[in-house]
């Protein structure tokens, strides 16, 4: 007796608010299209508008599966070709954005989530270029990015644009962004301007820069703080010894890793700690009361951001070593 295979299921999505545009040469492309991977039977839908993630309870995420510890702190898929992938965590109401014009030019705007009738009506943000050039246009100002480039718009400006000046080799905008209640000037830092930080021993596998741009000491901003971490040749440990801060979430962004790298980043409270495994540009959100910690295969680099109580890049409960679990 031959046992056939179940039959297949095919399912349709209607796609729906699409804005038509023509391109340079004359075709025509969908901006910001739904992404859809098939596995078997099922759809998965992302970057549809912007994902909400709920607050997590400490108390909960020592019972979370690998996967729902994927499904609640991890983020990939930020650069794609001419969309705009938005997360926005309940956790501090932080948004992480990553876009990467390759031949539109993309704009950012408030969707329902925001209930704003524009994005930076009640909010600040920080951007990083990690790619080729690139030109963001503010209220009709334009500002070169060039790589490691780093921005700071405060509340208040209506226009947003983003592009690219060479579609072969694309700008990559990573951008954080927060609740703001005092409007603060625009401020474009290049890397050389940013404040630096040398920490770490090659001894302790943990030899880094800490550059930071949107910082107290650097310029002004409500309560959104972000930098960049280069880790030297040899080096492979972030913030270890560990800390938190429970006054403030922090996302990362890694980067500037090989194909076949991994950063095992580490998270949850000291006694219950977890891990996820982190490839080239994906980010990963940290809440409060959770360590945020990692160890990588080859050294690489990644971004910080910031937003809470206060700004003091010190505050923090540190932990020793001996104590982790």
């Amino acid at each position: 007796m031959v046992e056939l295979d179940a039959p297949k299921v095919t399912e349709f999505v209607k796609l729906t608010g699409l804005k038509q545009q023509r391109l340079e040469d004359g075709s025509l492309s969908f901006a910001a299209l739904t992404q859809i991977e098939i596995y078997g039977k099922y759809i998965k839908k992302e970057n549809e508008g912007m994902e909400v993630r709920d607050a997590s309870n400490a108390k909960d995420v020592k019972y979370y599966t690998t996967d729902r510890l994927r499904e609640e702190f991890h983020i990939a898929n930020l650069f794609t070709k001419d969309n705009i992938r938005m997360v926005y965590s309940h956790t501090d109401r932080i948004i992480v954005i990553g876009m990467m014009p390759i031949k539109l030019e993309l704009k950012l705007e408030a969707g329902k989530e925001l209930a704003a009738e524009y994005f930076l009506e009640r909010r600040e943000l920080g951007c990083i270029n990690i790619g080729g050039e690139g030109i963001i246009t503010v209220d009709g100002e334009e500002f070169v990015m060039n790589p490691r480039d780093g921005i700071y718009v405060g509340k208040g400006h209506r226009d947003l644009k983003f592009r690219s000046v060479d579609e072969t080799n694309p700008a990559k905008f990573y951008i954080t962004s927060c609740p703001a209640h005092t409007e603060y000037p625009t401020v474009k830092i290049d890397i050389t301007k940013a404040r630096k930080v040398p920490c770490g021993s090659v001894e302790d596998c943990n030899k880094r820069v800490i550059n930071q741009y949107i910082h107290p000491e650097v310029m002004k901003s409500c309560q959104l703080a972000m930098g960049l971490t280069q880790l030297e040749v040899g080096s492979n440990w972030n913030t270890m010894p560990c800390h938190t801060h429970d006054r403030r979430l922090e996302v990362y962004l890694y980067l500037d890793m090989g194909q076949n790298d991994a950063v095992f980043h580490m998270m949850g409270e000291a006694k219950e700690t977890r891990h996820i495994v982190m490839h080239n540009e994906e980010a990963v959100i940290s809440p409060s009361w959770s360590i945020h910690s990692g160890v990588g295969t080859k050294n690489y680099s990644f971004i910080w951001a910031m937003c809470g109580e206060n700004q003091e890049f010190t505050d923090m409960d540190h932990i020793e070593t001996k104590e982790l679990r």
